[in-house]
Parts: structure tokens; sequence; C-alpha cells
């Protein structure tokens, strides 16, 4: 009796474990395809998307140091003075922090126009996602040109 119940012990912990290592490859995965869907409204240019996807205190450092509250930041992007032909991210990671809190990194790359003159970056970010009344939401973001760039 006392082998079926240490068995019996032995698959529910082990069912445990594996839900649990679904259920967060589940969740990166969803923070995977948030990412990806920040990244397409931030090409097209798709306020309302991005709007949805932003805490309400949301701050971004942007390559050149400077900062942007989520206003100010999708003002920046309203700006029809610039135009986005590549923006593709790479090498994503995500590292989860409780059931609330996600961590990615990864590499950018933007290319296009910005006043009719052309740049192109290649970038480290860092994002940082929130679980915010059963939504994800990005709270902060930091963009940094490695020095060997």
């Amino acid at each position: 009796m006392k082998t079926i119940k240490a068995l019996l012990l032995v698959v529910v912990w082990t069912a445990g474990i594996a839900f649990t290592q679904n259920s967060s490859e589940a969740v990166s995965a969803k923070i995977v395809a948030l990412e990806r869907e920040w990244n397409a409204a931030y090409k097209a240019g798709d306020v309302a998307k991005m709007n949805s996807l932003l805490a309400d205190d949301f701050i971004i450092t942007i390559e050149d140091g400077r900062t942007f509250s989520k206003s100010g930041y999708i003002a920046l992007n309203g700006n029809s003075t610039v135009r986005v032909d590549v923006s593709d991210m790479t090498d994503l990671k995500v590292r989860m922090h409780g059931n609330s809190i996600a961590v990615v990194t990864g590499a950018y790359h933007e290319k296009g126009t910005s006043q009719n003159k052309p740049y192109e970056y290649h970038d480290r970010f860092t994002d940082v996602w929130m679980m915010v009344e059963g939504k994800w939401e990005i709270i902060v973001s930091q963009y940094s040109i490695p020095k060997n760039s």
C-alpha cells in the first residue's frame, strides 16, 4: 500500500511539474505573439493597436537616450515624416517572474526614412510586460545600440 501511495505521489508531482512547464511555455508564447503584434503595429503606424498594448504609465527609452511616455511614444510613431521599411526582431527570450511579470530580451533591426533621410538601427532591447486586470500590457521598454554596431 505504501508503494502505491508513493507511486501515486510521484505521478501527481510529475504531472504538476509538466503542467507548470507547459503553462509557462504557453505564457511565453503569448508574450512573443504580443511582441510581434506591437512590432507590426509600430511598423504600420497603428496607433489604436499600440494604445491597446501599452500600459497607461508605459515608458520607453529609445536609441538616442530620449524617454517617452505612452502618449509621447504614440505621437512620435504617428509622425508622418517617418517611414519604417524594416522592423525585425530576433533572438527573443522570455523570462517569467511569477505569473504576472515577463521580461523579454532580443535583437532588433530597423530601417527607414525620417524627414526624408535614411536611417538604420541594429539594437538590443528589453521589454517588461505585466498582467493588469487579466490583460498583458507592456510597462517599460529600452533600446540601445551595442558599441560594435
